[in-house]
């Protein structure tokens, strides 16, 4: 076989080969640089990493290696890994970008992507663990999924997904101007709890911002993290109706609201509050999730711990005024799995996709991965004079 046919068998190889970052192929991100293959079949790559101290560059030597090595007249391989200049890594960001300016909001009206919002009345309801759940689960039918933990004073998202462990939260990686989020059971994540210094309490730091400086965070989440082209789009709200509930609104108009309550009445009646605010915004509600329902006992009864119907009410109440009324999307049960999944970075629709919790919880997903991505329905903001 020719030297330079060989070379191509090559390249056309290493377009297997998927940055773990970044989720798409090292040639289409022009990583690739020469590939000579000799008489004797022993092949030169050389490889460009986006930074130094890139840390997905073993896994990407790795994969390279073995996918050189793979190809049928290739005997021996050797990678040399550089790094790419100043001028590639623009050109790379602005291919990223795909046409858009630096700085802006992705997911706007134009966007195809599907935006769910999960907020709650009040804190202690177990949000971010449906939240982190959900995302996971939606991930797992196949669906590309992004989730900004947007909960920037209560942030959980990198514990409940195993991103933080023995103090230590797994860092984004910066490319230029562009921040590429960590990737957790297939699911992109970005979260405050990412950028705090370690030696001022790490993951566990306190951030004692106000409005101002809450803006600018989920602003920057939205227009310097590089998600691509996703499917879906969770945040995870803090409880209430303050500063952050008014900007993501402000800056992601077209995004759904999904209220997370329990079957407790007065939970519900707070609950209540973040979907009208969210509807003063221009948003829509999607749907109401109880969490922390009933717990079935070893006799067949069930314990309901905060009371029943709270769900429900929540749905009925935020149905008044909307074209289409509010479903009552699941009940999920308190669960030992639920928690204990939490605790340990695997979410329990991965975990033990039986328990009755994530049982549930799948069942929200099927709901959510069934709607198709579109515009239909958005206001575009598009005049016809």
């Amino acid at each position: 076989m020719p030297e330079q046919t060989l070379a191509d068998h090559v390249r056309a190889s290493l377009a297997r080969v998927i940055d773990p970052e970044i989720r798409r192929p090292i040639t289409e991100l022009d990583m690739v640089g020469d590939v000579r293959v000799d008489a004797a079949g022993h092949a030169d790559v050389v490889v460009k990493l986006t930074i130094v101290g890139c840390p997905a560059a073993r896994t990407i030597e790795r994969d390279v290696r073995e996918a050189t090595e793979a190809t049928p007249g290739v005997t021996t391989a050797d990678i040399d890994v550089q790094v790419m200049t100043v001028a590639e890594r623009t050109a790379l960001t602005e291919k990223l970008r795909g046409g858009r300016a630096a700085r802006s909001v992705q997911f706007g009206a134009d966007s195809l992507t599907r935006v769910y919002a999960i907020t709650s009345g009040k804190g202690g309801v177990g949000k971010s663990t449906i939240t982190a759940n959900l995302a996971v689960a939606l991930a797992a039918k196949g669906l590309r999924v992004g989730l900004v933990d947007a909960d920037v004073h209560g942030f959980s998202i990198p514990g409940l997904l195993g991103l933080a462990e023995h103090g230590a939260t797994t860092k984004p990686t910066q490319v230029d101007d562009m921040i590429l989020p960590p990737v957790a059971h297939d699911v992109k994540v970005i979260s405050i709890g990412m950028f705090l210094d370690p030696s001022a309490g790490g993951a566990s730091g306190a951030v004692a911002w106000r409005g101002p400086m809450l803006h600018r965070t989920i602003q920057q989440f939205l227009t310097d993290v590089y998600f691509g082209d996703l499917d879906v789009l969770l945040l995870d709200l803090p409880p209430g109706t303050g500063d952050v509930a008014i900007s993501v609104g402000q800056l992601l108009p077209t995004a759904e609201i999904i209220v997370v309550t329990t079957p407790q009445r007065a939970a519900a009646e707070v609950a209540e509050r973040s979907g009208v605010v969210a509807r003063q915004t221009g948003q829509r509600v999607f749907g109401v999730i109880e969490n922390m329902a009933g717990m079935v006992q070893p006799d067949g009864s069930t314990l309901s711990l905060f009371g029943e119907g709270g769900g429900q009410e929540v749905a009925d109440r935020l149905s008044v005024g909307q074209e289409q009324a509010v479903p009552l999307l699941a009940s999920v049960p308190l669960s030992i799995g639920l928690r204990s999944g939490g605790d340990d970075g695997v979410p329990v629709v991965l975990a033990h996709p039986e328990d009755p919790a994530a049982a549930a919880i799948l069942h929200v997903a099927e709901q959510l991965a069934t709607r198709k991505r579109g515009l239909a329905g958005r206001k575009l903001g598009v005049s016809t004079r």
